[in-house]
């Protein structure tokens, strides 16, 4: 499977792709330098904004604009630019890292300590009106999140741990919590994740320099060999959903590749799921 270069733009920790499909653009952010950006693949128009904190996503909601999860809390940005708040939860020591909107508009976001300590990150559902419920506690490194088309079942990553876990969703609620699939050594670790219209999950492998697809009962189905180590995340986009866009990082690395950072794509790589936006 072939990967070409959308943007050669090396970001420090690239992270979070998504498809607007009302922009008909994909957006991404760089967590550690505090910017959200924006590709327009038919035109190839980019927009960047500035964050004053770190943002570790940044997705479309229902009536235009953005949810941002950022080090202090969950933000809401207006289509004229207005940044205002709707949870404010600063913890000394920890920031956001990667969310999802669940099919009922709802948005799951994690967070970590900066330090990584075990224990120091937690999952939590927001709702459109700021209602906060923690889902998961004692997290390490929250990462990729996703679920089965069904919406049945929600896929969820704490890196640290090597696995994609699986658990029954119903109504904003998760139980059975089990595993997917384990890493084995020398694999790298599991970052973030996205569902294809199969229901398969691909996962991006921090210092692995590959995604992997997993098949729902949790078969090693295919791997894409990448020319970065650092690789973060991904996600279907395009007209179509059918061409998977990489994001990676440069972050840590002493002697970092040339598309350490960068973004990028696989034409033509599966079939996508429509991904809900943020009802709020």
């Amino acid at each position: 499977m072939r990967w070409r270069v959308a943007v050669p733009a090396a970001a420090e920790l690239g992270e979070g792709p998504v498809w607007d499909p009302a922009g008909a653009t994909l957006v991404w952010v760089d967590i550690l330098g505090c910017r959200v950006h924006t590709l327009d693949p038919a035109t190839g128009r980019r927009t960047e904004r500035t964050t004053d904190q770190h943002v570790g996503a940044a997705l479309p909601r229902a009536g235009g604009g953005l949810v941002l999860s950022l080090r202090d809390g969950v933000f809401l940005l207006d289509p004229d630019g207005t940044l205002r708040p709707l949870h404010r939860d600063p913890v000394p020591g920890r920031r956001a890292n990667d969310a999802a909107v669940a099919p009922d508009g709802s948005l799951w976001a994690g967070t970590m300590r900066y330090d990584e300590a075990g224990g120091g990150g937690t999952l939590s559902r927001i709702t459109g009106d700021g209602t906060v419920t923690t889902v998961l506690d004692d997290v390490s490194i929250s990462n990729g999140i996703g679920w089965s088309p069904d919406g049945r079942l929600m896929y969820y990553v704490d890196t640290p741990t090597r696995r994609i876990d699986v658990f029954d969703h119903e109504a904003g609620r998760i139980g059975g919590r089990r595993t997917l699939a384990a890493l084995e050594e020398g694999a790298g670790y599991p970052d973030g994740l996205t569902v294809d219209a199969e229901g398969c999950v691909w996962l991006a492998l921090w210092d692995g320099a590959a995604l992997r697809r997993y098949t729902p009962d949790g078969r090693l189905d295919r791997v894409v060999r990448l020319p970065v180590p650092r690789v973060t995340s991904c996600a279907f986009g395009g007209p179509d959903l059918t061409d998977l866009y990489v994001t990676t990082a440069r972050v840590g690395l002493t002697a970092p590749h040339p598309l350490a950072g960068a973004l990028l794509v696989l034409p033509g790589a599966g079939q996508g799921l429509p991904q809900p936006a943020f009802a709020g």
